[in-house]
């Protein structure tokens, strides 16, 4: 009897609604009450810029799904192996093109730490992994163009080059001995990084597979969906109301200035790196620098909450501080570098 009441429970109870979908319904519907005329504007916004990005936005999912039907992420062993030379690169491009987001390298970094992966590897990994992706790299395109997204793919790589690195020099004067948290391992939901597992190229021919796959699509079409709603809607009350000249009296021009209030502001305001492309696209039609568009997305990746969480979760102190301030000198690196290129 109580197996029945608990199952009819579970077919009538309603799903936990989205916090973010709310807050654009939240949005819309202020809108609504205080400037009716510019709902319908910021509604025609968001339309024509979902449409415009859909295809991308489609193929990106399409990527994800596929990755982790595949059971792709098993690559990643091979990139932890070898002689530093080799595996600091190799850790820092696998890191950049990997399909992991902030919270889901969680698991994967306590595994290889406590495993005995050097840790200058890892942080090549762990810097470069929040700033690209697959999926990141296709959204990046969509929204900012081909050069942008290549310019910070090479970043995401540099930047965990030059991490990875430093940690290796100052392991050999004696830094960093102890890098893990005490009772920290990578536990029973960690991926499986032995390498044992062949990747599953046709996936489609397992029944399993094909039920990932369908989850992996839905669950990454409704996730960035919602971002890019969120995002959109934000970027057209900004069009609407940030007064003219703000943007490029603050971050527009060139020098150092920019990008360096860009590298600050991307620390705290960094909300979602899918929600970030549009507002930042929007910003430099405003008149903001690329350069400091860059510096926003390259900090602002590395340095968010999730990112830093997954750091501080898991390495000792020392650690933490080297992850943020490596992350913050290559973000001004790469961005100036990209403002001489530009």
């Amino acid at each position: 009897m109580t197996d029945t009441v608990k199952t009819e429970q579970s077919i009538f109870r309603l799903p936990k609604p989205d916090r973010v979908l709310l807050l654009v319904l939240a949005m819309f519907a202020g809108l609504a009450v205080y400037d009716a005329a510019q709902a319908g504007t910021s509604l025609k916004f968001v339309g024509d810029a979902v449409l415009g990005v859909f295809p991308f936005l489609m193929l990106s999912v399409m990527i994800a799904a596929f990755a982790k039907a595949s059971s792709l992420d098993r690559m990643i062993a091979k990139a932890f192996t070898g002689h530093l030379l080799i595996m600091i690169p190799s850790a820092a491009i696998v890191g950049a093109f990997s399909p992991f987001c902030s919270c889901g390298v969680i698991p994967l970094v306590a595994a290889l730490l406590a495993m005995r992966v050097p840790l200058s590897a890892v942080m090549a990994f762990w810097l470069a992994s929040p700033i690209m992706d697959p999926t990141m790299f296709v959204m990046t395109t969509g929204t900012l163009g081909f050069e942008f997204a290549v310019y910070k793919s090479v970043a995401a790589v540099g930047m965990g080059m030059l991490g990875g690195f430093s940690v290796a020099g100052l392991q050999r004067l004696g830094a960093f001995s102890d890098p893990l948290r005490q009772n920290v391992s990578g536990g029973c939901g960690s991926p499986d990084v032995s390498g044992t597992q062949p990747i599953v190229w046709a996936f489609w021919q397992d029944a399993g597979r094909r039920t990932a796959f369908r989850g992996a699509t839905l669950s990454n079409a409704f996730f960035l969906g919602k971002w890019l709603l969120f995002a959109f809607t934000l970027e057209s009350l900004m069009v609407a109301y940030m007064p003219e000249g703000l943007v490029m009296s603050a971050l527009g021009g060139e020098g150092a200035a920019p990008i360096f209030l860009a590298t600050l502001i991307g620390v705290p305001a960094y909300l979602n790196g899918y929600a970030a492309l549009p507002l930042v696209s929007g910003l430099i039609g405003e008149g903001m620098e690329p350069a400091a568009g860059m510096a926003f997305l390259l900090a602002g990746g590395v340095t968010s909450i999730p990112a830093s969480i997954a750091v501080f979760a898991l390495a000792r102190l020392p650690v933490f501080l080297a992850y943020l301030a490596l992350a913050l000198a290559g973000t001004l690196i790469f961005s100036f570098a990209f403002q001489l290129v530009k």
